[in-house]
């Protein structure tokens, strides 16, 4: 059942991933996606009229193909949405520089005033913690719950992952050397800093060591106090994330997290899990408008020129079956920024880019750039800033598109070249595309340059999809969608791999 399950989520992946998942045939639309093609790119003529009407695009785009005997359908009933401009350029863009200016940028905008300290100090624990933890695990045992935190067993030894009688004797231990209180370590957010390291993992001995490409931190301010981490360590991604210290879950060991409105919320009847939407929306204890008028009040201070592309609830939940009725403990809004060009915006997807072809691969790859904001009733939640980029210069202005009929025409058949062994796995597999949108994209070749590309107008495909099968199966309307299930490169046709990001 579990590698039945897991088969069909590594299919769901490969739908973008041609090169990896299935041989590409010589009449595909696939073509070399390098620097040398990108040469080719040209500039259309200018006229008055809009874009859709240039594109010979609709406002809503329906059709259905079956492919493999009635194993795979592909149906698309889709709005089609194109940004309010008349023409789209391409852009060099880079990743920005991972210097002290762009840690004190992001610091200012979202921790104005703001104390800060170093983690490893005001995160260690004092024998009050320990004691409340040994207390805990002590309960969960009487009570004859020995994996309190579903880490279930190794499967060749069928020993437990999570030794409940080692875990408190350890704390049992530290708790006799643990500080009464903490004692706060005040210094600036930046790369380079020391701190002590407990060498053997016994307290016997300790060395400093200097964290050359991150920065993990604490930042207290009169909004709340949060934890504060930067990282460089897989260059050339540069990462900020945020997320406010919270007193509600009161086991630390146990796992709590926020989580997207469209995992969370149970919009299809035959879902097991999640929440329904109108319980969604009254854990959000604070207005949209509140909401996002803090949200963009704090990234307009980036001064990196990002707008809201979209939002959704978000819901922060503790335990490891994901979102349910009973373990729900806040909620709120989820705003994706992005940048806007000349009027078009770089398009978001839940894909974060940077993927690699194979394991074996020596590639450092680049992840696209996203910022994310999670307000509460309470303020700002929750941020992740990856890999910001600096647009340098318009590479080729008014760029010459693709039809719209060219378009779907690349769509379709890829559609079923990438699900082309389905009938293998699965009994049936329907394709739900609910919105087809048109902005940009960054590729870029990591085999020549991995910290520069190209933003590119690009074709995405949202929605979700249907399995039908004797062991499995499950149901996504692809409603609320944020995946896309196939990007074309509006200009030439070539199927950009949203996992890979080029």
């Amino acid at each position: 059942m579990k590698k039945k399950l897991a088969s069909i989520l590594a299919a769901g992946l490969c739908v973008t991933i041609l090169a990896g998942c299935q041989e590409t045939p010589e009449d595909s639309f696939v073509k070399q996606k390098g620097a040398a093609n990108v040469k080719e790119y040209e500039s259309a003529e200018v006229t008055d009229s809009p874009l859709r009407e240039i594109l010979g695009a609709p406002e809503h785009y329906k059709s259905q193909k079956n492919y493999q005997n009635g194993a795979l359908v592909i149906d698309t009933d889709a709005d089609v949405i194109l940004p309010n401009a008349k023409s789209i350029n391409t852009y060099n863009v880079s990743a920005k520089e991972p210097n002290q200016q762009i840690i004190d940028t992001v610091t200012n905008a979202f921790f104005e005033g703001g104390k800060f300290y170093s983690s490893y100090s005001y995160n260690q624990m004092t024998k009050a913690d320990y004691q409340e933890e040994i207390t805990i695990l002590k309960k969960y045992k009487a009570e004859g719950n020995l994996d309190p935190y579903q880490m279930g067993k190794d499967e060749e030894t069928g020993e437990p992952y999570f030794n409940i009688d080692e875990i408190i004797a350890w704390d049992e231990e530290q708790l006799q050397s643990a500080p009464d209180e903490i004692t706060k370590e005040e210094v600036k957010p930046s790369f380079g800093l020391e701190h002590l390291e407990d060498v053997k993992g016994d307290g016997s001995e300790k060395e400093y060591v200097k964290d050359e490409d991150e920065f993990w931190g604490v930042a207290e301010t009169e909004e709340g106090i949060f934890d504060y981490h930067i990282s460089n360590a897989l260059a050339p991604d540069l990462v900020f994330k945020i997320e406010r210290k919270r007193d509600d879950v009161k086991d630390k060991r146990e796992f709590a997290q926020w989580m997207e409105g469209e995992y969370g919320i149970k919009y299809e009847e035959s879902k097991e899990s999640g929440i329904s939407l109108e319980k969604a929306k009254e854990y959000a204890d604070i207005s949209y408008e509140d909401a996002e008028k803090l949200a963009k009040e704090k990234v307009e201070k980036l001064g990196w020129d990002m707008e809201i592309y979209g939002w959704d609830y978000a819901l922060f939940y503790h335990g490891e079956q994901g979102v349910q009725n009973n373990n729900v403990l806040d909620g709120g809004y989820l705003f994706h920024f992005t940048k806007m060009l000349d009027e078009v915006p770089v398009t978001y997807t839940s894909s974060y880019g940077g993927g690699l072809e194979d394991m074996d691969s020596t590639l450092v790859p680049w992840s696209y750039e996203r910022c994310e904001v999670i307000v509460g009733d309470d303020g700002i939640q929750k941020v992740e800033l990856y890999s910001p980029y600096d647009i340098r210069q318009i590479q080729t202005e008014n760029v010459r598109l693709m039809s719209f009929d060219e378009i779907t025409k690349i769509y379709e058949q890829m559609m079923e070249v990438s699900n082309a062994d389905v009938s293998e796995m699965e009994k049936k597999r329907t394709y739900h595309i609910k919105k087809i949108s048109l902005g940009l994209t960054r590729i870029y070749d990591p085999n020549t340059d991995n910290d520069t590309g190209l933003l590119v107008p690009a074709w995405d495909f949202f929605g979700g999809f249907d399995v039908e099968d004797e062991e499995y199966s499950f149901t996504n309307s692809g409603e609320y969608s944020t995946r896309s299930y196939m990007t074309i490169n509006a200009i030439d046709g070539t199927v950009i791999d949203r996992e890979l990001g080029y």
